[in-house]
């Protein structure tokens, strides 16, 4: 129960920065995609499961927020989270590599996305000038706060593990 408060209250948070603080700290236009980075960490952190969760609430608040579609980002994050979450296997603790790698990888995923399905349907064609003007930017924009964003979530999953398995083993 106290898993699920914390990772509520930390989706509500790094929503709250991305749509007020990073808003203001934006880069033409650009700003990071602290959602992305949240939903990937959980999805190879925790396995599918909580990437989905994670990832569906993401898109959610989203939609709720900017979408012009009830349910797209929703669909597109939880999507991420369930992909980030096969990489759940081979991930460690201590390994910087594959976080940075896969949340880069779901960046990218992300913004491919986005404009195949708000901008590709409506017959906007210039996919070389979204590319280097939203999808790369925003890409290494999140890679950086990626740097500093990814050890705070790692420091909260790991002080929940460390207390679920003191409680599990009061009960053992």
């Amino acid at each position: 129960m106290k898993r699920k408060i914390i990772t509520g209250a930390v989706i509500i948070v790094c929503f709250l920065l991305q749509c007020t603080i990073f808003n203001k700290l934006a880069l033409g236009s650009i700003k990071p995609n602290l959602l992305i980075i949240l939903t990937s960490s959980f999805g190879f952190m925790r396995g599918h499961k909580d990437g989905m969760v994670v990832g569906f609430f993401s898109g959610l608040l989203i939609d709720i927020e900017f979408g012009n579609l009830i349910g797209f980002y929703a669909l597109i994050y939880t999507l991420i989270g369930f992909i980030n979450g096969f990489f759940s296997q081979i991930y460690y603790d201590d390994d910087v590599e594959l976080p940075l790698y896969m949340i880069a990888g779901s960046e990218f995923v992300y913004g491919l996305t986005v404009y195949i399905f708000m901008f590709l349907m409506r017959s906007e064609f210039d996919f070389i000038h979204y590319l280097g003007k939203i999808i790369i930017p925003e890409l290494i924009y999140t890679m950086v706060i990626t740097l500093g964003l990814y050890p705070l979530t790692l420091y909260i999953n790991r002080k929940l593990e460390a207390e679920e398995k003191r409680s599990a083993s009061k009960f053992v």
